[in-house]
């Protein structure tokens, strides 16, 4: 079992300022097994209710009554099973001298969680815990962990046709049990058509039109499921950047699979010669690239876009904290080279460098203003 190190660090962080945090990722991502390791380490008794456990859910038939008394740390797991449970969380974190502090964890965005936002609004803090990422594997283990992705079993398993056997029934069980249980109206067979095809999008810009002609449907049906996923966790949309620049800029958002594990086996990538030999290599690489980016920055979906004009010029990743810009690249060769593009996004972005991620060993300038970072190196020289 891997620790999970980042991830418990931001747990200490996020308690010093609230009693409720609530940890969102897809089903089988690892924050159940976060939560109990959090719980060994946080020095307070640890109750933990599982609300797909039909014992634990009659338990808390009356939530007050079955709280209210509890102290230390309780753990509320695969909250999006019981939103009705929201409102009783406000009446005790109002509490005067608030003796416990709330776990709780969802297969689910806050967005379709509405109803916690609402009724815990300054109450709660959200985070994302996404696949396993360089801290916790290893710089070693980066090519096995492109290939398998990041879900803790796939990642873990003896070999990359179990990985890719346990990917399958990931998918499936995902399919059938998890997306209904979401709300999804839509047969399951329409959502795996819809899932396969983001797949042969990957990286690229959604356009609703073209998918719609795809599923032989409306652009509204085909946003819903693009938006279904999305709720899920199991899809990145990622926002244009668009600001006054005198230029035409693209305005709609590029569509990844989080998990490039997930991605390879809907496009029957079982091996790592598979996918050397793949058209969409490149793209996986940059999603890959991205999610380690965003991990090691610990950026919020809100702070994360990309840039693009109609002429050309583009980054792949623009991270913005409050006046702060940081650009990357992302080229999948040993010996990127620089390019107009990137020299006109550091002029009409008002950069103060782009990094180009690269797959090489080495951390070299390029030019002035643009650094090239080798992948493996991402936890050592890119600032945070």
């Amino acid at each position: 079992m891997l620790e999970r190190h980042r991830s418990l660090r931001a747990l200490d962080t996020a308690f010093e300022d609230t009693s409720a945090v609530a940890i969102l990722g897809p089903r089988q991502i690892g924050k159940t097994t976060l939560a109990r390791q959090y719980g060994e380490r946080c020095g307070q008794p640890v109750t933990h209710f599982d609300l797909e456990n039909a014992r634990h859910l009659s338990r808390l038939e009356d939530p007050l009554a079955a709280l209210e008394g509890l102290r230390g740390l309780i753990v509320l797991d695969e909250i999006q099973r019981r939103p009705e449970l929201f409102p009783a969380l406000r009446v005790l974190l109002d509490r005067p001298e608030n003796p416990a502090r709330f776990l709780i964890l969802g297969s689910a965005s806050p967005d379709l969680l509405r109803q916690s936002s609402e009724t815990l609004a300054g109450r709660i803090v959200f985070r994302e815990l996404s696949g396993l990422d360089a801290e916790e594997t290893g710089t070693d283990a980066l090519p096995s962990r492109w290939l398998r992705g990041g879900f803790p079993r796939a990642f873990l398993a003896p070999s990359d046709r179990a990985s890719f056997e346990w990917r399958r029934e990931f998918a499936r069980t995902f399919l059938e049990r998890d997306l209904p249980q979401l709300g999804a109206r839509q047969p399951a067979p329409a959502l795996r058509r819809f899932w396969t095809m983001t797949a042969h999008i990957h990286g690229q810009l959604w356009n609703h039109a073209e998918m719609a002609r795809a599923l032989g449907g409306s652009a509204k049906a085909a946003r819903s499921y693009r938006d279904l996923l999305d709720a899920a966790l199991v899809l990145r949309i990622l926002p244009p950047w668009s600001q006054n620049l005198g230029k035409r800029q693209v305005k709609a958002p590029r569509i990844y699979l989080r998990d490039s594990g997930i991605l390879h086996y809907l496009l029957d990538i079982r091996t790592t010669e598979d996918l050397e030999s793949h058209p969409k290599v490149g793209a996986s690489f940059e999603g890959f690239a991205i999610h380690e980016l965003i991990a090691h920055l610990d950026a919020q979906p809100e702070e994360c876009y990309f840039w693009r004009t109609h002429t050309g010029a583009e980054v792949d990743l623009l991270v913005i904290r409050a006046r702060e810009r940081r650009a990357f690249e992302v080229k999948r060769t040993t010996a990127p080279r620089t390019t107009r593009s990137m020299h006109t996004a550091i002029e009409d972005l008002g950069l103060e460098r782009l990094d180009v991620i690269h797959a090489g060993r080495e951390t070299y300038p390029l030019r002035d203003r643009i650094r090239a970072v080798s992948i493996f190196r991402i936890r050592e020289d890119v600032e945070v």
